[in-house]
């Protein structure tokens, strides 16, 4: 070989071995809590929770860049989903793409273990101004019980819903705590705001009042807020008055205010009960898909983020498109692929479904349920437990949902509406679904 091209491969060599020992890796922020999994698949071995606020230091991509693999403050390596790192789009494209099984050569960023997080009253709460992206889980809670905050980290859950019954010209510092309980455990949190006196609806000047008020949530660091609750019943809204265009005021007038006070708040429609019932029930009940359609013809996609829906009364696995026992066996509302179709495109792909109520009721371990519940008798804590985590997955890989919230994580009253047969925290103490989850 020439001399000259001998050198000036050495030199070339030398060059490469040098630019890679100087890479020292890309440290990232944790923006929520994230799985770290032990392969770049949604389906491979988890390893753990990433908290938010804790660090990692990043050394490569797949080529997509939906993941991205690095080494946690406690030396834990795995690959995680890009969102939660907050990185743009060009900083992920800076990292080299890697095969799964190359080795591993970074050290651990600075920092140590990951912290606890902590049940002091004084504790800080971890403010979190990021914006939300990609697809994330999380859960109904009734209270922020320590038990219930572990289960849901374990199992991946991100986020946190509780739901504020507004009384006309109520301060939003009053749900300060919530926002700061949140943040404090590594969560983000939704609100949903309904009026605690539907007939004050009509009152003059209630729509800018309730607005003013969801706009201080948002200032005060709510993650998400849901604009009211299944407007589409007389239970949350006045009868004969249901109306979707004047709802969608309400939205209009409510999405203005949140985006002038935090525009990192992701803005969540009132999902409708899911119903059929209309022509039973005229001028009490309007049908869900065309409550939908009167929202799409007002304008509503303008002022959104995310289209509100609710998911309850599933008694088949959640990738089932027919075989329904019950009467009109094939009413949509019987099966999530088709409540995720009907919602997206009612506004024709402009917006993303977000599930704030997604659950699958059982009364093992607690009793006989009520008779308007009678039609899930025969689900099993197995069947929930399956149901929940394949319902997730479905939902992650439809393309068409941003956020799935479980109905719920720790409800305990089992009556005429049983709340505890939702409740993934199943008597004992012990979480099926949560497992299944985290798997």
């Amino acid at each position: 070989m020439n001399k000259k091209i001998s050198v000036f491969i050495a030199l070339l060599l030398l060059l490469v071995i040098g630019s890679n020992a100087q890479f020292d890796g890309l440290v990232v922020t944790i923006n929520q809590n994230v799985n770290i999994r032990v392969a770049p698949d949604e389906n491979a071995e988890r390893l753990g929770t990433v908290r938010s606020g804790t660090t990692m230091r990043l050394d490569g991509r797949v080529e997509s860049g939906t993941w991205l693999r690095g080494i946690t403050q406690n030396g834990t390596v795995g690959w995680i989903v890009s969102g939660p790192t907050g990185l743009s789009l060009s900083e992920i494209i800076s990292l080299p793409i890697i095969s799964p099984d190359s080795p591993f050569t970074l050290s651990p960023p600075e920092g140590g273990s990951a912290p606890a997080p902590s049940t002091s009253n004084t504790a800080p709460a971890v403010a979190n101004n990021a914006p939300v992206r990609g697809f994330s889980y999380g859960g109904h809670i009734a209270g922020f019980e320590e038990s219930a905050m572990n289960w849901m980290s374990y199992s991946g859950m991100t986020w946190v819903k509780k739901q504020w019954r507004y009384v006309d010209g109520q301060n939003p510092a009053d749900a300060q705590g919530w926002i700061d309980a949140a943040h404090a455990y590594g969560f983000r949190i939704l609100i949903g705001v309904v009026g605690f006196n539907k007939y004050d609806l009509n009152s003059d000047g209630y729509f800018d009042r309730y607005a003013s008020f969801v706009a201080g949530l948002a200032a005060l660091g709510a993650d998400a807020i849901e604009v009211w609750n299944e407007p589409n019943i007389d239970h949350e809204w006045v009868e004969y008055q249901i109306d979707p265009a004047r709802y969608t005021e309400l939205l209009r007038v409510s999405y203005n205010a949140i985006k002038n006070a935090n525009s990192n708040t992701l803005v969540i429609s009132a999902a409708p009960a899911p119903t059929g019932a209309e022509s039973a029930f005229p001028g009490r009940v309007m049908n869900d898909n065309n409550f939908l359609a009167g929202m799409a013809a007002a304008g509503a996609a303008n002022y959104m983020d995310c289209i509100g829906a609710h998911y309850n009364e599933g008694i088949l696995p959640p990738t089932a498109t027919s075989g329904d026992p019950r009467g009109n066996s094939e009413y949509y509302t019987r099966y999530l692929p088709s409540m995720i179709n009907v919602y997206y495109n009612a506004f024709r792909g402009r917006r993303p479904v977000c599930f704030t109520e997604l659950g699958y009721l059982t009364p093992e371990g607690l009793g006989v349920l009520s008779s308007n519940f009678a039609w899930a008798e025969n689900v099993t804590v197995a069947q929930q437990a399956s149901w929940v985590d394949g319902a997730v997955n479905y939902a992650a890989r439809s393309g068409r949902v941003r956020l799935v919230i479980i109905w719920n994580i720790n409800f305990t009253n089992f009556g005429d509406d049983p709340m505890a047969g939702y409740a993934l925290i199943r008597p004992g103490g012990g979480c099926p679904a949560c497992e299944a989850l985290a798997r």
